[in-house]
């Protein structure tokens, strides 16, 4: 018994006749493996997505406290300054 079986009509010479379909082990292998790679493509591209969010978020909580730091040190220098002037 063979894997073939109908799956449409299609025109061919005047005549409407069975269109066949059959895939080889080969055709299917390669539509796995692709699918795999698509799949794993996909999967990367969520991952670096993630990824680059991250270190931008991480980038800017550390620019925010170096911030705080030159703040607090300028506030501090001030705070000397105006006592040592007392």
């Amino acid at each position: 018994m063979t894997n073939r079986r109908p799956v449409a009509l299609a025109p061919w010479n005047g005549k409407t006749e069975p269109m066949e379909e059959r895939l080889s082990k080969v055709e299917i292998r390669k539509d796995a493996l692709q699918e795999t790679v698509q799949s794993v493509a996909s999967t990367v591209g969520v991952v670096a997505s993630i990824i680059t969010t991250a270190v931008k978020d991480v980038a800017g909580a550390i620019g925010g406290l170096a911030t705080d730091v030159f703040e607090i040190r300028d506030g501090a220098r001030r705070a000397s300054e105006q006592a040592e002037e007392e």
